[in-house]
C-alpha cells in the first residue's frame, strides 16, 4: 500500500529493527493485516486470537491482548479508513536455526483508503506456481511468504485482481492474497488447508456465520474443476471482505447467486 506508515516497535516510535532479527534472517515470525474502518481495527478480537494461535504453533511468545491494545493507543488516533499490520518475530537471538530469541512486536498503520474492487466482480487467473506441502506450517500466516510473492509476480495486468493457487498435487488451495469459497448444489465449500495455505480470519468468520445462518458450510478437498463447475465463486480476506468472482480465465459467472446473502453476514 502506498504511503509511509506510522510504526511502533516494542512500544516505541521507531522505524527499523536490528539487522540480525530472526524475522529478517529466517522469516521466523507471524503477522496479521487488519482493515481500519470508521477509525477502528475490524475484527480485532478475532485477529488477536489467530495471532496467538499462530504464535503457539511456532512456539513463539505472543504479546498479550492488553499490551497490543496499549500499543494501539500509542500509535495515536487511527484514520477513518486504513490498514493496520501486527508482526511478531522471534527477535534477536544467536546465529543458527535454534529457536531462541527475545520476541519483537511491530505495529504499522497506513492512513490510506482500502483497496477498491469492481462491483461487477473480480477477474482471476490460475497461477503457474504450485504450493509445496508442509503440514507443520499449514494455515499459519508466517513471515516466509515467498511462494505468494513469486505467484503475484506472474502478472502485471491491472484488470486481474487475484490469482488462484493449486498445490503440487493439483488440489485447490486459495488465492494469492485471499481465501476462496464456492457455492454448488446448496453447499458453501472452501479448500481444506491441512497441507499448505493460510487460514484467514475472514474465512473462519464466514464458515461460522454461514453455519449459524442455516447454510451448509464446510472445508473440502477441491480441485480446479470444482471451482469451474461452481454456481458462484467468492474470494475473501480481511481487507477486501467478501467479493464475488466474475471471471476465471475463460469461465464467467455473470450473475450473483449466494453472495448477496453472504456479504452482509460477513460485514455485520
Amino acid at each position: 500500500m502506498a504511503g509511509t506508515p506510522r510504526l511502533l516497535i516494542n512500544g516505541r516510535a521507531e522505524s527499523s529493527v536490528p539487522a540480525l532479527d530472526r524475522g529478517l534472517a529466517y522469516g521466523d515470525g507471524v503477522f496479521r493485516t487488519l482493515a481500519i474502518v470508521a477509525g477502528r481495527p475490524r475484527w480485532w478480537e478475532a485477529h488477536l486470537a489467530k495471532l496467538a494461535a499462530d504464535c503457539a504453533r511456532l512456539q513463539l511468545a505472543c504479546p498479550g491482548a492488553d499490551l497490543l491494545a496499549d500499543d494501539l493507543d500509542r500509535l495515536g488516533p487511527l484514520p477513518d479508513q486504513g490498514v493496520l499490520r501486527i508482526t511478531v518475530t522471534r527477535g534477536l537471538g544467536p546465529r543458527g536455526y535454534a529457536p531462541i530469541g527475545l520476541p519483537t512486536r511491530i505495529l504499522a498503520c497506513w492512513d490510506s483508503p482500502l483497496p477498491e474492487y469492481p462491483a461487477a466482480g473480480l477477474r482471476l487467473r490460475v497461477c503457474n506456481l504450485r504450493l509445496g506441502h508442509q503440514p507443520a506450517l499449514a494455515g499459519i500466516k508466517h513471515l516466509n511468504r515467498l511462494e505468494n510473492v513469486l505467484a503475484r509476480g506472474e502478472w502485471d495486468d491491472p484488470t486481474i485482481h487475484e490469482g488462484v493457487l493449486l498445490d503440487v498435487d493439483g488440489r485447490l488451495v486459495s488465492g494469492v492474497m485471499s481465501n476462496l469459497f464456492l457455492w454448488r448444489e446448496g453447499r458453501l465449500l472452501t479448500p481444506r488447508l491441512d497441507r499448505c495455505g493460510v487460514a484467514g480470519v475472514a474465512r473462519a468468520r464466514l464458515l461460522c456465520l454461514a453455519g449459524q445462518a442455516g447454510l451448509e458450510a464446510a472445508e473440502a478437498d477441491l480441485e480446479l474443476a470444482d471451482l469451474l463447475a461452481a454456481e458462484e465463486v467468492l474470494a475473501c480476506n480481511s481487507l477486501m471482505g467478501l467479493r464475488r468472482v466474475a471471471i476465471l480465465e475463460t469461465r464467467a459467472w455473470p450473475e450473483a447467486v449466494i453472495s448477496p446473502r453472504l456479504i452482509p453476514l460477513l460485514d455485520a
